[in-house]
């Protein structure tokens, strides 16, 4: 049976004591939309040039899809805003990555994300190669041939910029799989725009991550089933895909944080590791789920084959640490 969120906010709370979490307040304190900070000088004065202060496409609290042009092709995502959303106010964006095959309307309906106080973009990748006609996106050897994704993704935000009241220093990619997988080819070119980035059981292909050089340290929650056949926990060398432990540690050293992880089994099924004392802060934290399949953690509808834990939701727990972050206005494209 799907436990109740506070009997998840309960336990996650457990989480933090066992592990030590810095953070401010409860870990799965509930989070309002009133955690939105309210806009900045800087925010105001860019606000004639921005989506803030003009009305909304879409009634709040509604999901739609919508197109943007990107690399001579009309793309679409699903957009979900936030029930009490404002234009008056900037909000956090979170960027959902579906998996090969899946749509955005399919991640949407599964992974809770919706739930979220913040916009929540869902885009549709284009058909790639392989068997049947499904959707994919760059770097995973199926992948649509001359499709730059990663151009896409900014021509995304450049437009959730000019037509929602959106904080620049607050956006935050996520996936499932294949969109898991891009989202550590984000870290690596985008790390100017993305602040950082929660893939849930990540296809790490080779052209996901090969020459990163992030132009900053990217904080990264991974979450992965130990039980998954798809993309196996340990690794398949012959498909290129790392084992996932040492995918956070190479993210570990780029961060450049402590030798040293922590790891605590907080539940049954359950145990975060952590990476700590990085550069800027910029904690790599990995969620294993001792048998876990190729799915979404607390998923609401089908994700993938396998083991669906109920012990946390993915969105809840990514949600908590994402948004300690924000990209520096130092850096910031």
């Amino acid at each position: 049976m799907k436990q109740s969120p506070g009997r998840v906010r309960a336990l996650f709370r457990t989480t933090v004591a066992a592990a030590g979490l810095a953070l401010v307040g409860s870990a799965l304190a509930p989070v309002t939309a009133s955690a939105a900070a309210a806009p900045t000088a800087d925010a105001n004065a860019t606000a004639a040039a921005s989506g803030c202060r003009r009305p909304a496409p879409q009634e709040p609290g509604t999901s739609h899809l919508r197109t943007v042009a990107s690399g001579g092709l009309s793309r679409t995502y699903q957009l979900h805003l936030p029930a009490d959303y404002t234009p008056r106010r900037d909000w956090p964006v979170v960027l959902a990555f579906h998996g090969r095959g899946n749509t955005g309307i399919g991640t949407e309906e599964f992974s809770g994300l919706s739930n979220l106080p913040a916009i929540v973009a869902y885009p549709n990748g284009v058909v790639g190669t392989g068997d049947g006609d499904r959707q994919a996106w760059q770097g995973a050897p199926y992948a649509a041939a001359g499709v730059d994704d990663v151009a896409f993704t900014g021509d995304l935000i450049d437009e959730l910029t000019r037509t929602l009241c959106v904080d620049r220093q607050r956006v935050y990619a996520t996936g499932k799989s294949n969109g898991a997988g891009f989202t550590g080819l984000l870290a690596c070119r985008m790390a100017d725009r993305i602040a950082a980035v929660a893939p849930v059981a990540g296809a790490f292909y080779p052209d996901t991550g090969e020459n990163c050089r992030p132009s900053r340290p990217v904080p990264v929650i991974d979450f992965h089933g130990t039980g998954d056949v798809t993309i196996p926990y340990a690794g398949d060398p012959e498909r290129g895909l790392p084992a996932i432990p040492d995918w956070t540690a190479e993210w570990a050293d780029r961060n450049d944080c402590r030798a040293r992880p922590h790891t605590s089994a907080i539940e049954p099924d359950i145990t975060i590791t952590r990476r700590t004392g990085c550069d800027h802060g910029a904690e790599v934290r990995h969620v294993a789920v001792k048998d876990g399949g190729h799915t979404w953690p607390g998923a609401d509808s089908y994700s993938g084959g396998g083991y669906v834990t109920e012990t946390i939701e993915a969105h809840e727990v990514m949600w908590q640490f994402l948004r300690q972050y924000r990209t520096p206005r130092s850096v910031l494209r």
